[in-house]
């Protein structure tokens, strides 16, 4: 199969699972993916990642081996479609307390209320801080206080649906 050309121009569904039942559980196969991924070509790059957060749960062993190389280049992306991906990656990885990356915790919460930032990679941050703070009460009072943040801005119904019903509401009744 010629991957580095299907991925190089516009794919599709089927495109996608053909190059996941190609690369699914063959380990150079899927350190290619991961080259091509980190590759110069933007779409080749993107449409990688989109064939990574198709993979199934077979290989999230070496996706979790691949997390600080993720967060590495998380952390220097600047474009949105490579940013969303990565955090799709990111976001289906469990954390542990003592597997907290510092700076990629701070990301997720300085992206939460970035107008700058679409919607997806918003609440990708939201579901992926949550992971990181459930470990520590400090700070999941830190991510409430984003949240509630989120109360003055102009929302997609997405966004809204993450937010807890009005409690005020209720103590009237």
């Amino acid at each position: 199969m010629e991957v580095e050309v299907l991925l190089a121009g516009r794919i599709n569904l089927p495109e996608v699972r053909s190059i996941v039942a190609w690369a699914n559980g063959l380990p150079e196969r899927l350190s290619r993916l991961w080259r091509l991924a980190c590759g110069e070509d933007r779409r080749t790059g993107v449409n990688a990642l989109w064939v990574m957060s198709h993979l199934p749960e077979g290989d999230a062993p070496w996706i979790v081996s691949l997390r600080d190389e993720m967060i590495d280049r998380l952390l220097n992306e600047n474009d949105a479609s490579k940013k969303r991906l990565l955090l799709e990656l990111l976001r289906g990885q469990d954390y542990k307390a003592d597997e907290i990356r510092t700076d990629f915790l701070d990301f997720c919460l300085s992206k939460i209320n970035s107008e700058a930032e679409p919607y997806a990679v918003r609440c990708f941050c939201i579901y992926t801080a949550l992971k990181m703070c459930r470990h520590f009460p400090e700070l999941i009072s830190e991510l409430e206080g984003h949240l509630d943040l989120m109360d003055y801005q102009e929302l997609s119904p997405g966004l809204k649906s993450r937010s807890p019903p009005d409690q005020s509401k209720d103590k009237e009744m």
